[in-house]
């Protein structure tokens, strides 16, 4: 860590993930607050990139754009002791990751080596939080880096490490590369950052710009993940079904933004339910995130937004989690089923879980497939609305 580059008394925070969520959102959001943003990237070129520029730009892509510049940013390559070093400074604050939910056990054995250094030096007590779009993320962290962690040190780490899980949003679009400016990024303007602030060690400090802490993360997780992520795969599933590339195009189809807005009423009303928010308020925040989808400088293409769909049909993910729910209330699940369905049609070549998953329903068939990757036993109402919404909409192609 260069002294010309973070100011010894300067809080530093650590990034794993140089990608364009953590440029574009977390980092960024971060540099803007005061702290010297550390990247950790497996990416060398981004890595060499970051070290050269120590800044980037973000491009805000909304009805009128405007750009702001990210400074005070340096890089290491993850997995070396250059990470364990700066994990380890007494003025690292915070770390924090946008690295993909399958990538987590992997940077956990450097975190771990990093806590053991960090309690060798006596570092004062600090933060982490993954801000990754699945529920728990930062506690599924915890487990793989506890898992590396001498038992010796676990007391130690829950005392002085705070793993707090988080709800991130923002829409940042890939395929806008300039291999002139390769760290540059676009970002929508809308962004919510929401940390569950009983599991902190240490105040977050300085203050992240917007951040919203809360003792109740659950209803702010679901909410956005049943809705916004939900919405997100279920327009690029259908989407792609009906000969569209991007997201704002795929929206503007009225076939598609009909089964959508059904999935995310029908979402909504369980999310009502168990969570008590406003009905009204709700359906204002439904209206919102379809606002948000029809923004055209976005560009989001489908198959990005729609990649791992097996992965995104997890129990407790965007489609089959806001299902299970509405069922458990015994709410209708009609336009959800046929978005579940949708992504078991998501043919994409490039794209392993997609393979995955056509080769699946090819080998045992739809009915057989549909049970196993959903848990919908064969006869129920659920099964029965995903094959038949399968059908329908393969008949359609």
């Amino acid at each position: 860590m260069p002294d010309d580059v973070a100011p010894p008394n300067k809080p530093i925070a650590l990034h794993f993930g140089a990608g364009n969520i953590g440029r574009g959102f977390i980092g960024a959001l971060l540099a803007d607050s005061g702290y010297h943003v550390i990247f950790s990237d497996v990416n060398q070129a981004v890595v060499d990139a970051l070290n050269h520029e120590h800044a980037y730009r973000v491009d805000v892509l909304d009805q009128q754009e405007f750009t702001k510049t990210i400074k005070d940013v340096e890089a290491v390559k993850s997995e070396s002791q250059d990470v364990v070093r700066d994990l380890a400074h007494p003025n690292t604050r915070i770390v924090t990751t946008a690295v993909g939910v399958t990538i987590l056990q992997k940077i956990a054995p450097t975190i771990a080596n990093g806590l053991q250094e960090r309690r060798r030096v006596s570092a004062p007590p600090f933060n982490v939080v993954a801000c990754e779009n699945m529920v728990n993320q930062t506690e599924i962290l915890k487990d793989h880096v506890y898992k590396h962690l001498p038992e010796e040190h676990h007391a130690w780490a829950d005392e002085h490490v705070g793993f707090a899980n988080c709800s991130v949003d923002r829409i940042v679009p890939g395929g806008r590369l300039d291999e002139e400016h390769p760290l540059d990024v676009g970002v929508e303007a809308f962004f919510e950052w929401v940390v569950h602030k009983p599991a902190l060690r240490a105040p977050i400090d300085p203050v992240v710009q917007s951040m919203v802490l809360t003792d109740k993360l659950d209803a702010y997780i679901e909410r956005k993940l049943f809705t916004l992520n939900c919405g997100h795969a279920a327009t690029a599933y259908l989407g792609h079904l009906r000969g569209h590339h991007t997201i704002d195009r795929a929206i503007a189809d009225p076939e598609v933004a009909r089964i959508v807005r059904g999935g995310l009423e029908e979402s909504g009303a369980a999310l009502v339910r168990r969570h008590g928010f406003n009905k009204e308020e709700h359906a204002q925040y439904i209206d919102r995130i379809i606002d948000r989808f029809k923004n055209p400088k976005l560009s989001d293409r489908l198959e990005r937004v729609g990649k791992q769909p097996v992965r995104k049909l997890g129990r407790q993910d965007r489609l089959l989690g806001p299902t299970y729910m509405a069922r458990e209330y015994e709410l209708p699940i009609d336009n959800l089923a046929r978005i579940i369905a949708a992504a078991f049609l998501f043919d994409v070549k490039d794209d392993e879980e997609s393979v995955q998953l056509i080769e699946k329903v090819q080998k045992v068939g739809v009915e057989d497939a549909v049970a196993e990757m959903t848990g919908f036993k064969t006869g129920t109402d659920e099964h029965r609305k995903v094959v038949e919404g399968y059908h329908q909409l393969q008949s359609k192609k």
